[in-house]
């Protein structure tokens, strides 16, 4: 397989086709295929391309030596490499792995002004120094957020073309269950991709062989990458902490109570000490923070507390490949998701949600067993979403949607293994059509719910 479609193909080219561009951000966590990405698009589009990586090749630090404006950068990158050729309109350089020389980000508002060249700037840690870099481009410049493969990617891989999702999206939203060969299908391709996630090469591997043959290795090889960026970027004695951190995430989403507590991350931890840990690895990409509500209303933002959270991967396929090994054998051989007490539930359509734009934000009343694992909402109403590793009846749910006191709430939404339906104003989805929930609240027919 050559290249993966991909969701940021579009965005690029439109970006090009934008006669008042700026210079392009795009941030993301390692080994997603930001660079692949960029690779493809540059070859399309232009004549001439000057890929620079500051972590390959780090002689090109100096370039800014004479200043920021385009003409000094071009003629110190044009004496360190004279081969590179700078057409006016029909080049773009690149700039790759930025984190190691934020600096370079001065250099936007410069090159925005000039107009000569194109500019698109990435790197898999820019978060962690982001603040510096926008101080200093704001605006300057266009920023796009990439991600892990999300499952119409993944589908996309095996062939299948926007004719698949319109099916699904027209039965959702008609309510209409879908026939036994679709449920069987996307269900199996579902389970797949739970089990390798959406990093690029992983994927490949399972299509290129037809098989999980190898998948797992590669998992635990980017997973090692990430311990390896920690110990690089990372300060001093935060290093231990934010890698205890990170290796506690898959542990307590095993237990019943999914809320990240900081003091079982190490003997006598605090949120003192860690809570910019948790930050870090946010900031990273590596990890997605799913705040606990204040109270279930609108509006969300604002509305939570910001030392109550729950931590997801920002990949499922890198959780299921940090199980135990006993657990990841089940899974890989039975597909049991009901591993890790539904862990691996949650946490893929709280990356299906992210994925989609969505804040992460659930609910848990102190005082009671109220709770519900996310919300999102539509210019009306707040939306409960219940993710069922079984059967059974949503009770929180249903306390929500008919209690007075939760006036943001009509329906809601369970995720599970069933088929589509709708009964008293909770609609079901198989979790599979997860990727396709912004779509269907746009475009829901109102009159499916009772008022």
């Amino acid at each position: 397989m050559d290249y993966l479609k991909r969701k940021i193909d579009a965005y690029l080219d439109n970006w090009f086709s934008d006669k008042n561009k700026k210079p392009l951000i795009i941030k993301g966590a390692r080994q997603i295929g930001k660079t692949k990405s960029i690779r493809v698009f540059a070859a399309k589009h232009y004549e001439n391309v000057i890929e620079i990586n500051f972590i390959e090749s780090p002689k090109f630090k100096k370039i800014l030596e004479d200043g920021y404006g385009a003409d000094e950068i071009v003629k110190n990158i044009s004496r360190i490499e004279p081969g590179f050729s700078f057409v006016p309109g029909k080049t773009l350089l690149f700039f790759d792995e930025v984190q190691a020389y934020p600096d370079i980000a001065t250099s936007l508002k410069f090159f925005a002004q000039d107009g000569r060249f194109d500019v698109i700037c990435s790197g898999s840690l820019l978060g962690i120094n982001y603040k510096q870099i926008e101080s200093v481009s704001v605006g300057y410049k266009e920023d796009y957020e990439m991600y892990s493969m999300d499952f119409e990617e993944f589908l996309w891989a095996r062939g299948y073309d926007d004719s698949l999702k319109k099916d699904l999206l027209s039965h959702m939203v008609e309510g209409k269950a879908l026939n036994d060969v679709t449920m069987d299908t996307m269900t199996s391709l579902f389970l797949d991709y739970v089990i390798l996630g959406g990093m690029p090469e992983v994927v490949t591997r399972y299509f290129e062989t037809n098989s999980f043959s190898g998948t797992q290795e590669l998992q635990k090889q980017i997973i090692n990458a990430y311990r390896e960026d920690i110990k690089k970027y990372a300060a001093g004695v935060d290093q231990v902490r934010i890698a205890r951190v990170f290796d506690s995430v898959p542990v307590q989403l095993a237990k019943d109570n999914k809320k990240f507590q900081i003091s079982k991350v190490a003997s006598g931890a605090r949120f003192h000490d860690y809570g910019a840990c948790v930050d870090w690895l946010v900031d990273a990409g590596i990890i997605k923070k799913c705040y606990c509500l204040n109270f279930p209303e609108l509006p969300l933002k604002g509305n939570y507390d910001d030392t109550k959270f729950k931590l997801y991967f920002g990949d499922t396929g890198l959780l299921t490949a940090m199980l135990d090994d006993e657990s990841q054998e089940d899974l890989r051989a039975n597909k049991n998701l009901g591993v890790y007490k539904g862990a691996i539930y949650e946490s893929i359509v709280g990356e299906a949600l992210y994925k989609q734009g969505y804040g992460l934000y659930y609910y848990k009343r102190e005082d009671g067993t109220l709770e519900e694992d996310f919300f999102i909402r539509d210019t009306e109403n707040l939306i409960p979403l219940e993710v069922k590793a079984r059967k059974g009846r949503s009770q929180s749910m249903r306390n929500l949607i008919y209690n007075d006191k939760y006036s943001d709430i009509k329906w809601g939404i369970k995720l599970s293994l069933n088929n589509i339906g709708l009964d008293n104003n909770i609609c079901t989805f198989p979790y599979f059509c997860g990727f396709l929930l912004k779509e269907w609240v746009a475009a829901k027919d109102k009159k499916l719910f009772k008022s």
